[in-house]
């Protein structure tokens, strides 16, 4: 059966109208030794003997729940209450999207409305939208949103070296052909570099809070700084350590974004995660995504509708400065109810722990001979540890003992060779950490 909609004449059609003869010819730029391959399938096999190669193939793979996990630097290991799966695992959910009839959906509409107000109360914000794919996504929209409130006249935008260097990699993708400049501080990712780069051509300045290192710097005079110039300050944020420390809004933030994962999503081979994206009022019409409003019905009973789904959809699509409408929405739904299980409290308490077990961690290791980590200012669940050797063979050594490492900055950073990420989570019991701090005492040189 063909799934190409089109007769034979309107293919050709199309063909000539763009200048080739045939579908083939569209292609020629890949080697013909690559093109088309023919599978080398094995012969057919029954449902059940596929399910079980399927199953032998798969107990090859490791299994998380089985290591102590030290990782961090952007997905997260955090406890998922139960309860968050049974509600994704509802019918009404399951499959939902954002509905092109929305009003009829109020159960939809109003779980992305609770979702929008919890994120709005973490972050200090006036406004958060249904969700983008994820934390880097979300900053390259920030991105945008910054050029459209400039109206283009501004040309230059900062990024901290202390940003995820993936989120960074991202934003320069997709912007990559603007009429722009992107660039970063001088490697240090210190507050007063990036004030000294400000100027009258500043469209935003962007920094991560906590910093991709755990680190947690004062802000407020940066947010002074940037709204003197004339620009928009972004802050990339992990929603877990806003339940203990300042919100981004009252630090002076304009667009508050990141990766809500830590918030009730797994880890999960890398996705779906959940790209949060919340800002000022004054600046809401210029964002993308979708907005939930709450009003009353014709009968005076509480209602919710789409107040706002601007940009990439509808009748003004043709003025869109963006196309993005990917709406997590189930892990937006997974966000909410974790953050309405845990509430206020729980949060604060899951925070505390995150903060009190990564110091335990840090004081711990920085009393091994040959190891020292970076004190210099306040984090929250990550920090950076010096080796006495190349990471790669510390992180080889404990995964053989049942540990996930840290994270390896030399990649990422030229100045961090020998350095290790480590992330301690409410997950990690004390006597992993003592583990941890046990094994890598032996591994000295």
């Amino acid at each position: 059966m063909s799934y190409i909609p089109h007769t034979a004449n309107e293919t050709q059609q199309m063909l000539g109208a763009i200048g080739v003869d045939s579908i083939d010819a569209l292609f020629a730029a890949v080697p013909a030794t690559h093109r088309f391959p023919k599978l080398d399938l094995p012969p057919p096999m029954s449902e059940m003997e596929v399910a079980a190669e399927m199953l032998a193939i798969s107990e090859a793979n490791d299994h998380a729940q089985d290591f102590a996990i030290f990782r961090g630097a952007g997905a997260y290991h955090h406890f998922i209450p139960s309860v968050v799966n049974h509600m994704l695992l509802r019918g009404e959910f399951y499959t939902a999207y954002t509905p092109y009839q929305p009003e009829i959906s109020q159960g939809t509409l109003q779980a992305t409305y609770e979702y929008q107000s919890m994120m709005c109360a973490l972050t200090g914000m006036d406004a958060a939208n249904a969700s983008h794919y994820d934390g880097a996504t979300s900053l390259a929209e920030a991105v945008t949103v910054a050029l459209e409130v400039a109206r283009h006249k501004r040309k230059k935008v900062i990024l901290s070296h202390a940003i995820h260097p993936q989120y960074r990699e991202v934003v320069r993708t997709y912007h990559q052909g603007r009429d722009i400049r992107i660039i970063g501080d001088r490697g240090r990712g210190e507050i007063v570099d990036l004030m000294e780069m400000l100027d009258e051509n500043t469209a935003m300045l962007a920094v991560q809070y906590p910093d991709f290192f755990g680190q947690i710097d004062d802000l407020t005079a940066l947010a002074d700084a940037v709204h003197q110039a004339g620009a928009l300050l972004v802050m990339v944020a992990n929603p877990m350590a806003l339940s203990i420390f300042k919100s981004p809004g009252e630090l002076g933030a304009d667009i508050v974004v990141g990766e809500a994962q830590p918030m009730g999503v797994p880890l999960g081979y890398g996705g779906p995660y959940l790209g949060y994206f919340a800002i000022r009022q004054k600046y809401v019409r210029r964002i993308a995504g979708r907005i939930i409003g709450e009003t009353l019905d014709a009968d005076g009973k509480r209602a919710f509708v789409m107040t706002l789904r601007p940009r990439e959809q509808d009748i003004k699509r043709e003025r869109a400065s963006s196309n993005i409408c990917t709406n997590q929405g189930l892990m937006a739904l997974a966000a909410s109810v974790y953050m309405a299980l845990m509430g206020k409290n729980g949060l604060r308490q899951v925070g505390e722990l995150n903060y009190y077990k990564a110091h335990y961690a840090a004081n711990e290791i920085n009393r091994l001979d040959g190891y020292s980590v970076d004190m210099s200012k306040p984090f929250f669940n990550e920090f950076v540890v010096a080796c006495p050797r190349p990471v790669a063979e510390i992180n080889e050594a404990l995964l053989a003992e049942g540990i996930i490492g840290g994270l390896d900055l030399g990649p990422h950073y030229f100045h961090l060779n020998d350095r290790m990420l480590l992330c301690v989570t409410e997950m990690n019991a004390k006597e992993e950490i003592d583990r941890l701090v046990e094994i890598l005492g032996g591994l000295r040189r």
